[in-house]
C-alpha cells in the first residue's frame, strides 16, 4: 500500500533547486528541473554513493563518485540496458510537495 507524505512548501524549490529530505527512514532528493519536480533515491544504484550534490544538467544528474548519469524524468542512464534509481511520484496539492512512497512491508 502507499502512502503520501508531505516534504516541503510548495515554492519552496525554485527552478534548478534541489533538497535532501529523510522520509521513514528514506533519504530522498528533490530537484526542480524548470517548473516540474522530481523525487528520486539519494543513493547510486551503482555503488550507494549519495547523489544529492551530483551534477544537474537539464534533466541528467550526474552521479559524483564514478559519473554514472540519470535522467530524472525515467530515473534510467541514458541508452538501453542501464541502470535505474526508484524515483517517486511528486504532487504539489494543498501548499505542499507531497511524494508517494510504497509501504516497506
Amino acid at each position: 500500500m502507499a502512502c503520501n507524505v508531505t516534504v516541503a512548501s510548495s515554492g519552496e524549490l525554485g527552478a534548478g533547486e534541489r533538497k535532501l529530505v529523510f522520509v521513514n527512514g528514506r533519504s530522498v532528493v528533490l530537484f526542480n528541473v524548470e517548473g516540474r519536480l522530481h523525487a528520486i533515491d539519494n543513493s547510486c544504484p551503482h555503488n550507494g554513493a549519495s547523489l544529492a550534490s551530483g551534477r544537474l544538467a537539464g534533466n541528467v544528474l550526474q552521479c559524483p563518485a564514478h559519473g554514472l548519469r540519470f535522467d530524472l524524468a525515467t530515473g534510467c542512464t541514458p541508452g538501453s540496458g542501464g541502470l535505474c534509481l526508484k524515483t517517486y511520484l511528486v504532487q504539489e496539492t494543498d501548499g505542499h510537495v507531497v511524494i508517494q512512497l510504497e509501504d516497506a512491508s
